[in-house]
């Protein structure tokens, strides 16, 4: 054996040996070969990749690298204003002409056109559709603008206060008044406690406008920025293209450093207990500031894959801890990462409640102290590179069929951060090399390095309550002196090696088979009633999609039951199969990509799951374990009442959280089975055998499953395995439907005020929904009008008027459980605005109704469907949905020609007819959110 052992050594030194000469640790991380880096005359970096997901589109970023810690005293949340006025004129596009022009070519605003502000950077982003180039060209020109020719309209400036301002309102509540306090510990004395990206009202509201014009021609230069392309592109043209539209930017001022902002070290620990009478949940937190991690040399990328091995496997730990009978959190978290521009840090997060902060801060102390005494344990390093390798050959099977948004983004991180970006090739080749390098006592030693007793942070953060009462200060920093000199054990590392599932009978045969052509559908049911639809597909290299659903769910459970049963799906998941618990069905599963899970809804019980075509198997093996062999220990069960114990009761002191489950009350006129948010008391009565017992009734009998499978996967390979696991499924041969519970919404007007919390900002919603005879195609019109009103009301309510941040308008008609139109209006805005932008929006609808609308808003609706359906088609997602839907509720599915056929024939008589039939003005349901000291506003008729 000895001998063995020394032989063995002796592979690995000389294995290891080769890995250095292949790659030189001393040698800079390289970026993927496929993306084209430069650099303008005038310091403008610019990336170009063409990549081919999704088709006939590119992605388009401008990375600014300047954000609001670059702001004077008198310019704070100007960075992010600055943001804002970008969509508010240039040089070719006149106020909100930029807006509009983007979305009469299929640009959706939020979803295609968005840009975010940090502490240390501005981002732009925009996706263009590539059929036209002249469209890409007019992309280009946005960037080139934003870069250089933002107009600054005072005007337009002074409409945008109120924007930018119902921003700052949208963000205020318990977590934003904690954070204002605890921010100045986090980051004490650094420009960061002062500098939160949205700025101060009191600057907001009073800039000069000259103030704005300053930061622009200080910060937005050409050596500050970089241009990013990826997508459906000829690389050598686009260059030539970029060339000529950036080189001419100059800096508009004398060029000046951008301030250098540095969090200090400091010796002491800093801690912070915040509490606020509606915060809806308690977190703890212990942060230990580092040195930044600087990328420069392969030695680096060595580096940061022995900090995710020790943060993969501290996490698996915490999670074990997680599924204990009485976890000390509902949540629990811990790793190296990034933290601000120059600080790094080991950071440790959980969502506990307040009986439980010792304990928790206890936990997270004597575990990481357990791997600095003990080590991690040779089985958990291996669990650990498997689910390493088994994610690395992901990504690089995948590597052809990544989103070119991914790519982007990531080439924007390699600007600002100096993130590597080596691409997938690179990765996978030097991950398989460098993996079998990297010893267990290297990630061991990382204990030593993640906590220490400086720089370091607690915050602790909760509700105010007579009944919660939190350790102070001195309690904390006594915990951790405590937890640090606890006598502590190894840790037991409890696994299981078996088989999944054993010997099956080979006796299912397949009972029917046939085909339909026009979408690639073989449909098959086997011998036990088990029907099965498969669509192979080459959309993605690594993915297989399973969606099982069978009619009844909670419909059929009765009403002593169905209240615990609604958790059925949770308990599940934490239960685990056969006789391993969760955490050891986890650990037999480290390296594999599979996964299956049931649920329950009202009309419908389902089985999901998705695996890459190496461990398809194991996921019908899961999917066979979920009918047959689910562990519902009662530990199991008490974990997860404990953490919902801890958590959910909390949420309702959410505004919002509170408003929703009051509409929701009205709404199902508090029908004994439309279940109000849960209380601690609801939550006692919930019972592990009455989940047990629904379990057994809902998926006792397989032989009305119906499974979807979409995917990389050929027919006559994955048959076999569909008669091995699904074919002996359990199989009674019921039949049987769902029913309808009789849940119902009121009938005529509604108009309701409902009063929750102390911040000066309210909530609107505005409802239609009544019974309807379900129509295709007045569905497809009552969807097209909610996504035209929404642009009609985003640019009265947000851009005209200045009241609201936010708008959304959404229109459905369904089937089940009963025939029914729903429409929602819903915006947030100042209390003192709720009646007039109320009136607004439905003098909005009111045009609507009398026909007039604008054929060239019509267009914008139905270009955008166009897009999405183009893309959408080429998805799994998509097809596992439609497939299930068109089985589910009996309806036709289309091709892309169809489906473009289809959009192309709303009208706006269309629009204007669901408008006049389904949003009666008599019969709307009104719900209005307000804070508690505030005057409730009159009624629009």
């Amino acid at each position: 054996m000895r001998k063995r052992i020394s032989q063995l050594l002796l592979l690995v030194v000389v294995f290891s040996t080769a890995v250095f000469a292949q790659f030189d640790l001393k040698a800079p991380i390289p970026t993927d070969p496929t993306v084209r880096v430069g650099k303008l005359s005038n310091g403008l970096t610019y990336y170009i990749q063409k990549n081919s997901k999704p088709e006939n589109k590119v992605e388009l970023r401008l990375a600014v690298n300047i954000g609001s810690t670059a702001e004077r005293d008198d310019q704070q949340g100007l960075a992010h204003f600055l943001e804002h006025m970008a969509f508010n004129g240039t040089k070719s596009f006149k106020k909100n002409e930029l807006v509009s022009y983007l979305q009469s070519i299929g640009v959706q605003f939020g979803a295609d056109l968005n840009a975010y502000t940090s502490f240390d950077e501005t981002v732009y982003m925009l996706s263009i559709p590539t059929e036209n180039k002249a469209l890409v060209d007019k992309g280009l020109l946005v960037l080139t603008e934003w870069a250089s020719a933002i107009t600054l309209d005072p005007d337009e400036i002074q409409k945008e206060r109120g924007v930018v301002l119902e921003e700052l309102r949208l963000g205020t509540g318990a977590e934003q008044r904690m954070r204002d306090r605890y921010f100045g510990k986090i980051f004490q004395e650094s420009a960061y406690a002062e500098r939160l990206p949205i700025g101060k009202r009191e600057v907001l509201e009073k800039f000069d406008p000259k103030v704005l014009v300053d930061f622009y021609e200080d910060w937005y230069r050409p050596d500050r920025m970089a241009v990013i392309v990826v997508g459906s592109l000829d690389v050598e043209e686009m260059e030539k293209k970029i060339r000529a539209s950036f080189s001419p930017i100059k800096a508009k001022r004398k060029i000046k450093p951008a301030p250098t902002v540095n969090v200090p070290d400091h010796k002491e620990t800093l801690v912070a207990v915040e509490t606020d009478k509606e915060a809806s949940t308690t977190s703890a937190q212990l942060i230990f500031k580092k040195p930044p991690m600087r990328w420069k040399n392969l030695a680096d990328l060595r580096g940061s894959l022995v900090r995710n091995f020790f943060n993969g496997m501290i996490n698996a730990r915490l999670d074990e801890i997680r599924q204990s009978p009485n976890p000390p959190f509902v949540f629990g978290g811990a790793g190296f990462g990034g933290f601000v521009r120059n600080k790094d840090a080991y950071s440790v997060f959980s969502i506990t409640d307040p009986k439980s902060v010792k304990s928790a801060l206890t936990v997270f102390i004597e575990e990481n102290n357990r791997v600095k005494q003990f080590g991690f344990s040779q089985a958990e390093f291996d669990r650990q590179k498997e689910r390493y390798f088994s994610s690395l050959e992901n990504s690089y099977k995948e590597r052809d069929k990544t989103d070119s948004d991914r790519f982007a983004d990531s080439y924007v991180y390699h600007f600002l951060d100096n993130g590597p970006a080596p691409g997938a090739e690179f990765q996978y080749n030097f991950g398989k090399a460098i993996v079998p390098t990297i010893t267990l006592k290297e990630v061991n030693d990382l204990a030593k390095e993640a906590i220490t007793d400086h720089n370091r942070v607690i915050v602790v953060t909760g509700p105010e309550k007579p009944d919660a009462v939190y350790p102070t200060p001195d309690e904390i920093l006594a915990v951790l002196k405590q937890a640090e000199a606890a006598k502590l054990t190894p840790y037991v590392d409890n696994v299981v090696n078996e088989a999944l599932v054993g010997e099956l009978p080979a006796t299912a045969k397949v009972a029917e088979e046939r085909t339909d052509g026009k979408f690639g559908l073989t449909y098959l049911t086997l011998s036990n009633g088990v029907k099965v639809v498969l669509k192979p597909t080459d959309y993605k290299a690594d993915q297989i999609l399973m969606r099982g659903f069978s009619p009844g769910g909670l419909s059929l459970v009765s009403d002593d039951k169905a209240y615990s049963g609604q958790f059925l799906s949770q308990v599940a998941s934490e239960s685990g199969l056969k006789k391993m618990s969760r955490v050891q069905l986890s650990k037999l599963l480290s390296g594999k990509r599979a996964s299956a899970s049931i649920s329950v809804s009202e009309q419908y019980e389902y089985v999901n799951g998705n695996a890459t075509p190496k461990d398809l198997e194991s996921m019908l093996q899961l999917a066979y374990l979920q009918f047959t062999d689910i562990n519902f220990e009662q530990a199991a069960f008490d974990s997860f009442l404990n953490k919902q114990q801890k958590f959910l009761p909390g949420l309702i002191s959410d505004p919002q959280t509170y408003f929703g489950d009051e509409v929701n009350k009205i709404m199902s006129q508090n029908h004994p089975r439309a279940y109000p948010f849960p209380t601690m008391e609801q939550l006692n009565k919930v019972k592990l055998d009455e989940i047990k017992a629904v379990y057994a009734d809902r998926f006792s009998d397989a032989s009305d499953f119906t499974f979807v499978f979409v995917g990389n996967f050929e027919n006559d390979k994955i048959k076999p395995l569909l008669l091995k696991y699904l074919g002996n499924l359990p199989s009674k041969k019921r039949v049987e439907n769902w029913k309808d519970l009789g849940i119902r919404p009121p009938a005529g007007k509604v108009e309701k005020t409902i009063r929750k919390g102390v911040d000066q900002k309210s909530l609107v919603q505005i409802m239609f929904t009544g019974p309807a005879k379900f129509d295709r195609n007045e569905a497809r019109s009552i969807s097209a009008l909610g996504e035209l009103l929404t642009i009609k009301l985003t640019e009265l309510l947000r851009e005209e008027k200045s009241g609201v941040y936010g708008v959304g308008a959404y229109g459905s008609i369904g089937k089940i459980p009963f025939e029914r139109f729903n429409f929602t209006i819903s915006f947030p805005c100042g209390p003192e605005n709720v009646e007039s932008l109320t009136a607004a929006a439905m003098a909005e609808v009111a045009k609507i109704q009398n026909g007039q609308i604008d054929e060239k808003d019509i267009e914008k609706v139905k270009e955008a469907r166009r897009i999405k359906a183009r893309e959408d088609v080429k998805r799994n997602e998509y097809w596992a949905l439609e497939v299930s839907r068109s089985l589910l509720q009996g309806l036709d599915m289309y091709t892309i020609e169809e489906l473009e056929a289809r959009i192309n024939s709303i009208s706006k008589e269309d629009l204007q007819a669901v408008a006049k039939k389904y949003l009666k003005m008599d019969e709307r349901k009104h719900f209005v959110l307000l804070p508690e000291a505030a005057a409730a506003p009159a009624r629009a008729n």
